[in-house]
C-alpha cells in the first residue's frame, strides 16, 4: 500500500511540473520588434538574440526589418509592431504632428553616427575642405543620416547649399547603388557597404561622421505611451536583456562580437563584420547603457535645428522614459 501511495505521489508530483512547465510556456511574452535597417551598427540588438539573454527574460522577440524611418514610424503607430528601433529624431516629428499617444524612447542602442565619408578617388591627406565644390551624395532629407552629415560640413566651415552640389533625393537603399553607377565624389555611407566598396575599389573611406558628430541618440528602441504604460514589467526586461548585450559587447573583442553575430549577415564575410565591429567599438558608437541622457537629447536638437528640421523644442521628459532604463540598470 505504501510503494502505490509513493507512485502515485511521485506521478502527481510529475503532472505537477508539467503543468508548472506549460504555465511558464504559455506566458512567454512576445515583443515584435520592428528596426529601420539591418545593421552591423546594431551588434547589441543581435547579441541579445544570439546570446539568448531575451529569453533568460521569458521574451520571445520577433525581430523584422522595417526599412526606413517613415515606414518603421507607420508600423509602430498602426500597431504593426510594438517596438520600433530607429533614429530618435522620429519621436519628435511624431510628436509635432499633435499625437495623442506620444511615442516614447526608452532605451538607447548607439550614441554617435553610424555612416562614413567615401571619396571616390583615393586620397592621402584628407581635408573637409576638399569637399567644396565637389559632388556629395547624400542621405534623405529630415532623417538623422542627412542632418548628422549637414551638421559636420558646418563644423567644417561648409555650407552644404552653397558650397558644394549635394544630392539627397535617392531613396536609402539606392544610395550606394547610386555611387558605384558614378553619381557623385562623395557619399555618405553605413557599414558594412564602406568596408565593402573600399575592398572592391569602388571608393575610400576618409572620414567619420560618428567621429565629429559629438555623443547623440542616433538609435533607440522606442514604443507608444500607453504601450509603455500597458508592458512595464516586460519593457523593463526587454531592456534588462540589452543591458547585459551592451555590457557584453563592451567587454568582448571585435573578433569575438563578429563570431557571434555573423549568422546575421551570411552574405557578409566574417573578416569585413570583424573590421566594421572593430570600427564602431573604436569610436563608441554601441552605447555601453540603454541610459539616454539629456545632453545627448540637446545634442540631437541642435542638429536638427541646424538642419532647419527640429519643428519645436520637446522637453527631455516628454519623450524620454529613464525610469525603465534606470530599473533594469539597477536590476
Amino acid at each position: 500500500m505504501m510503494k502505490k501511495g509513493k507512485v502515485y505521489l511521485s506521478i502527481a508530483l510529475l503532472l505537477v511540473c508539467l503543468s508548472l512547465f506549460g504555465c511558464s510556456q504559455e506566458t512567454k511574452k512576445t515583443v515584435r520588434v520592428g528596426e529601420v535597417t539591418h545593421s552591423i551598427f546594431y551588434a547589441p540588438q543581435y547579441v541579445a538574440l544570439s546570446k539568448g539573454f531575451f529569453e533568460e527574460e521569458g521574451l520571445d522577440v520577433e525581430l523584422k526589418t522595417t526599412w526606413g524611418g517613415d515606414k518603421t514610424m507607420t508600423s509602430l503607430l498602426s500597431d504593426g509592431i510594438d517596438v520600433a528601433l530607429v533614429g530618435s529624431e522620429t519621436s519628435i516629428y511624431v510628436q509635432s504632428q499633435g499625437a495623442d499617444d506620444p511615442v516614447v524612447n526608452f532605451a538607447q542602442l548607439t550614441e554617435n553616427d553610424g555612416t562614413f565619408l567615401v571619396a571616390r578617388e583615393k586620397i592621402e591627406n584628407f581635408s573637409w575642405e576638399q569637399l567644396k565644390g565637389s559632388t556629395f551624395l547624400g542621405q534623405r532629407k529630415g532623417g538623422m543620416p542627412q542632418m548628422v552629415g549637414e551638421y559636420v560640413l558646418k563644423q567644417h566651415n561648409i555650407d552644404p547649399k552653397q558650397d558644394l552640389e549635394l544630392i539627397q533625393n535617392i531613396d536609402f537603399a539606392n544610395v550606394a547603388n547610386a555611387f558605384a553607377s558614378g553619381t557623385g565624389d562623395y557619399v555618405q555611407l553605413f557599414e558594412p557597404t564602406a568596408s565593402i566598396f573600399e575592398q572592391e575599389g569602388k571608393g575610400h573611406i576618409v572620414a567619420s561622421f560618428g567621429s565629429e558628430s559629438g555623443k547623440v541618440p542616433y538609435t533607440s528602441f522606442m514604443a507608444k505611451e500607453s504601450y509603455l504604460t500597458e508592458n512595464e514589467e516586460t519593457m523593463k526586461k526587454f531592456t534588462r536583456a540589452l543591458y547585459k548585450a551592451q555590457k557584453w559587447v563592451d567587454e568582448h573583442s571585435a573578433e569575438e562580437v563578429a563570431k557571434e553575430i555573423a549568422p546575421q549577415f551570411e552574405d557578409t564575410s566574417l573578416e569585413t563584420i570583424e573590421t566594421v565591429v572593430d570600427r564602431y567599438k573604436s569610436q563608441d558608437s554601441y552605447a555601453k547603457d540603454p541610459l539616454l541622457n539629456k545632453a545627448e537629447w540637446n545634442q540631437l536638437e541642435e542638429i536638427m535645428k541646424e538642419a532647419g528640421e527640429l519643428p519645436k523644442n520637446v522637453d527631455y521628459t516628454k519623450l524620454v522614459n529613464t525610469k525603465i532604463a534606470k530599473k533594469a540598470m539597477e536590476e
